[in-house]
């Protein structure tokens, strides 16, 4: 009885949020609170030997919203660092090199944009930096001929992208799942390069659609108001490579990669420290968003990992979720699209709690759940018509938010197959 009651909230709260009646942020922590409600956990249940509380307010409120403490922290220096290669003019400088590189080739031009794009997107985030970028992106893509929803579809590809090699997100993945840095990193860098090809091929196709293959560019691309430096302009890829290469971990490397933006924009103390302690601020105000969906997202895990409720559910999920190397990837490819509007099988949504069930109790490795919520979540950061940023581009450009998933759910879906079969085989 406790399994449905359980599984009838789920559904209630997906249907709320889908139908944007409640905020993602205000649906997970009552969630989890009425998960841990329904299974019978009191408020405070002290152990007598080892004297801890696993009480709703200590272990699911309280120990939730800390749970995902390392992440919070990687977050905010990967917002701190954005917001200087925003501020300093390194984020324009890259795409409008990006641009002229392609001179008068617009296929060319198109590549070279969601390259730089993607390389952004690895260490900036949030809708402020969507609608920067996105600004003077889709412009000099429809200026070559793009269709609008082609050129935001481009956008949102590059951005997928960049976002596989965003350590902040790694530093997510690693505290919600409990694998390793190492884990994560050999993924999404596989992932990273599933959805290159899926957006070479989509941009190969549109351009036969739309006969662009003859077309000119007009020299219309937006001048940089501030000159930038070359070696600033690898400031998206220092704290990657120390993290790749010299194994430091993700916040030093972030660290690293400030102090390196700094050196290369600044040319004097002041102004050195006047830009580091602004984009410091601004850069939690970016952040903020994402911490406190993070905060209700830590909730729903201690609340679905608490044993009360793992005992309730356990044998609807034994029954459920697949256990051979087959079964998983028809199940995880079949249900892929259930990761949109915040659903099941998104990690960044509903599907926290799933994850935190399914590895507690022991149906799946957690390198086999991290490997299928981080294919299925391709679609989520893709498509989702409830992403501010698909909604922000939509109405940039004029096309409606849901014909634009119509456009990209064959190719994310693809996409998500084809991350779910590698996970198989690597983690299976």
């Amino acid at each position: 009885m406790q399994a449905v009651l359980i599984l009838v909230l789920f559904l209630a709260i997906a249907g709320l949020m889908i139908t944007r009646k409640l905020p993602t942020l205000i649906a997970l922590p009552i969630l989890a609170i009425g998960i841990a409600v329904i299974a019978g956990v009191p408020l405070k249940m002290v152990d007598p030997k080892t004297k801890v509380d696993t009480g709703l307010l200590a272990y699911v409120i309280d120990g939730g919203a800390i749970k995902l403490a390392a992440a919070y922290a990687a977050v905010m220096f990967g917002a701190w660092l954005g917001q200087i290669m925003n501020q300093t003019g390194i984020s324009k400088a890259i795409v409008k090199t990006a641009a002229e590189l392609g001179g008068d080739r617009p296929f060319i031009i198109t590549i070279l944009v969601a390259v730089a794009i993607a390389l952004l997107f690895t260490t900036v985030g949030g809708l402020g930096a969507v609608i920067m970028i996105g600004s003077i992106t889709i412009p000099i893509l429809m200026s070559v001929g793009v269709a609008p929803m082609t050129a935001i579809a481009v956008f949102l590809f590059g951005m997928a992208i960049g976002l596989e090699l965003n350590m902040g997100n790694w530093a997510f993945y690693i505290t919600a799942t409990g694998v390793t840095l190492e884990q994560v990193r050999n993924f999404a860098l596989i992932l990273m390069v599933l959805t290159a090809i899926t957006t070479l091929i989509f941009v190969i196709i549109e351009f036969k659609r739309q006969g662009l293959r003859f077309a000119w560019a007009e020299k219309n691309i937006q001048e940089v108001e501030q000159k930038v430096n070359f070696l600033a302009l690898l400031t998206p890829i220092v704290p990657i490579l120390f993290v790749l290469v010299f194994k430091w971990s993700i916040i030093s490397s972030f660290i690293v990669g400030i102090v390196y933006s700094i050196i290369t924009t600044q040319k004097s103390i002041k102004n050195a420290l006047s830009i580091t302690t602004k984009t410091a601020y601004d850069g939690i105000a970016d952040a903020a968003p994402a911490i406190l969906l993070m905060i209700g997202i830590g909730m729903v895990l201690n609340a679905v990992m608490h044993p009360m409720v793992a005992k309730s559910l356990e044998p609807v999920l034994k029954n459920i979720i697949p256990t051979s190397h087959i079964s998983y990837i028809i199940f995880f490819s079949l249900l892929a699209p259930l990761a949109l509007y915040r659903g099941p099988l998104n990690l960044w949504g509903l599907g926290s709690g799933i994850a935190g069930l399914i590895i507690g109790l022991k149906l799946l490795p957690p390198t086999a759940v991290m490997g299928a919520l981080l294919s299925t979540e391709r679609i989520q950061a893709i498509g989702d018509p409830t992403n501010t940023h698909n909604v922000w581009l939509s109405n940039y450009v004029g096309v409606d938010v849901n014909k634009l998933l119509l456009k990209l759910l064959p190719y994310i879906w693809l996409l998500a197959i084809a991350g779910v079969i590698t996970a198989s085989i690597m983690f299976f």
